[in-house]
């Protein structure tokens, strides 16, 4: 028999906020940072990392839609970035938590996290992002109160696809890990739910993955965090 599911750890770029409405723009400012002003640089810098030097949208599963800063500083670095890993890691920490105020989010997020919390579920982000920038945005859109965990890929349980920021979701909550739901928008999201035996993975389409690439490793697959409520199982 199934176990009843008890906490929702949520991913939040993608997720939680719509990637093609927030992102975009911060991954050319990125990239520029990393090419030190060299548009030319810049462009080759985004391309290594999977978006289009146009538009900054990334491609499904590519590096700026899945990786955490520290891999994106190493690949950046690799495309001639003159700045070494650590201080472009440092760098583009600060950049992505200055912009949690330009991030358009999926729904108005602190209803919908005050609405689960009262179905007493246990609330949590596992982010690639910063953990400071996870807390800012929790913050800046009005849910810190609400979670039970947040994690950024520095918080020390390990970047995904791995497990670790599950299961230590579910250390602090004392679920089970059947017990659990991972919702995220790409394939490092639902490889990490599957590791760490997650009883369901749910993918949502405001990200960078699409029907085709998010299929055969989600168990549940929806338009938007909007339509959650409704399609969670009731027992």
């Amino acid at each position: 028999m199934t176990a009843p599911i008890r906490g929702l750890l949520f991913d939040k770029d993608g997720t939680l906020l719509d990637y093609d409405a927030s992102w975009p723009p911060i991954n050319r400012d990125a990239a520029m940072l990393a090419a030190g002003g060299d548009a030319a640089l810049a462009a080759r810098c985004l391309i290594a990392a999977g978006a289009d030097p146009t538009s900054g949208r990334a491609a499904a599963d590519s590096l700026l839609a899945a990786g955490n800063t520290r891999e994106l500083a190493a690949c950046w670095r690799q495309a001639g970035s003159r700045r070494t890993v650590a201080a472009l890691t440092a760098e583009l920490d600060a950049l992505f938590q200055a912009a949690v105020t330009c991030m358009v989010p999926v729904c108005d997020l602190a209803p919908l996290f005050a609405r689960l919390k009262r179905r007493g579920l246990a609330l949590g982000i596992a982010s690639s992002d910063s953990a400071a920038a996870v807390s800012a945005t929790a913050r800046h859109f009005g849910f810190a109160a609400m979670l039970d965990f947040a994690a950024g890929y520095d918080s020390g349980h390990g970047v995904k696809p791995g497990p670790g920021m599950a299961l230590a979701f579910c250390a602090a909550t004392g679920l089970h890990p059947r017990e659990i739901a991972v919702i995220g928008d790409n394939s490092h999201d639902m490889a990490m739910g599957r590791a760490a035996g997650a009883g369901l993975l749910v993918a949502v389409l405001t990200g960078t993955g699409t029907p085709d690439t998010l299929a055969s490793i989600s168990d549940m697959r929806l338009a938007s965090i909007a339509d959650l409520e409704s399609a969670l199982p009731t027992s």
